[in-house]
């Protein structure tokens, strides 16, 4: 067993999937930046300076801030739709630079070359002959070099 996980993780594929998972780790750290830091600041000015980090529907009571709502003791329950609008945005960047990945990986791979033909038409009786043949087997007729 253990020399079966060897070859395993030997493989190719594990290991390109192991770069993948923290390429990908660091590429999310980018994008929440980038959504935190650089796309939200300008929506949530266009929408009347909300920071939609801070929005929150409190369950009970009334804090003045997210911050307050969980340094409360005990903390107060809330739903936290701003920081759900900041991940949904983090998701829909993600996932467009995936299909733009994707889409170009796509177009780098070449089609797969058709096999040579195994059989060729035969010229008086239009029956699939061999490639090869020197007589056509269905009417006998010689065929040209």
């Amino acid at each position: 067993m253990l020399n079966e996980f060897k070859q395993f993780i030997a493989r190719g594929n594990v290991i390109d999937l192991a770069v993948a998972f923290v390429m990908g780790a660091a590429f999310g750290k980018i994008v929440t930046s980038l959504v935190n830091d650089i796309v939200m600041p300008p929506i949530g000015l266009l929408l009347g300076k909300a920071d939609f980090s801070d929005k929150f529907i409190a369950l009970r009571g009334n804090p003045a801030s997210l911050a307050e709502a969980k340094e409360a003791v005990p903390p107060i329950p809330t739903i936290n739709y701003g920081v759900f609008i900041n991940a949904l945005v983090d998701f829909l960047i993600v996932a467009f630079a995936m299909y733009l990945l994707v889409k170009a990986i796509n177009k780098m791979k070449r089609p797969p070359a058709e096999p040579a033909p195994t059989t060729k038409p035969c010229p008086f009786c239009i029956s699939d002959i061999p490639v090869q043949a020197t007589r056509c087997a269905h009417c006998t007729s010689e065929l040209p070099a």
